[in-house]
């Protein structure tokens, strides 16, 4: 969904239990009995540790009486166990807790947090219209496994697992093909494109967990 101003974020992440919201991470917005997570500037690290977000969900556990909204600053600083640490929490949030990420890159978010949280984009930053930040090849592979029928897909399957990188290039072209497909229902509305994010989020993450890759290419997106 797209936004006008950041003065309207308040409001919008009062009507949902977690919201990314796709902006400037300078953006300034005000929320009422806000807690912020950034990056420890102490350790001079551009990362938000697994241990960072433990101790700040600890903070959610509190039973409110009144919206209380955690704002992850910028959201994609996670690394992938601080993503999935983060997952559990978000997906059984306490009544008036509203979970806000910040991010510029939407897309270095799990499928599975992105499929699970509303997004927001300011429109006036027109990233719809933006490429994936891949390699070329990596680019036109992704469109590939996005128009694929399932005829074709063996032999794309195939192709890919030829390379000595299989499962790195399955998993980026993977990644690029979501960030396809969201930009490409945000932008027409057409739900034929959110209709083939499941297959594609199913398969990114037996992608990460050492699965099959040619195997998952064709089952999984079938």
């Amino acid at each position: 969904m797209f936004f006008d101003k950041i003065t309207e974020l308040p409001k919008i992440a009062q009507k949902t239990s977690c919201s990314i919201f796709v902006i400037p991470k300078e953006s300034k917005f005000k929320l009422p009995s806000a807690l912020y997570l950034t990056p420890d500037e102490d350790k001079k690290t551009e990362i938000i540790t697994v241990e960072q977000i433990r101790n700040f969900l600890e903070l959610t556990q509190c039973r409110e009486s009144r919206d209380r909204f955690f704002v992850i600053n910028p959201a994609d600083a996670m690394n992938e166990a601080a993503q999935n640490a983060f997952l559990k929490t978000f997906e059984e949030p306490h009544v008036f807790c509203h979970f806000v990420l910040i991010t510029e890159k939407p897309t270095n978010l799990l499928p599975t947090i992105l499929s699970r949280a509303q997004v927001f984009i300011l429109r006036q930053q027109n990233r719809l219209n933006n490429p994936p930040a891949v390699k070329p090849k990596t680019l036109e592979l992704a469109k590939k496994l996005i128009a694929a029928t399932p005829r074709d897909l063996p032999a794309l399957a195939a192709e890919i697992a030829k390379s000595k990188t299989a499962r790195s290039l399955a998993t980026d072209a993977c990644t690029a093909a979501i960030e396809l497909l969201y930009k490409s229902y945000f932008k027409t509305g057409n739900s034929k494109f959110l209709a083939k994010l499941p297959n594609f989020i199913h398969l990114h993450q037996n992608l990460q967990q050492n699965g099959h890759v040619k195997l998952h290419i064709v089952a999984d997106l079938c």
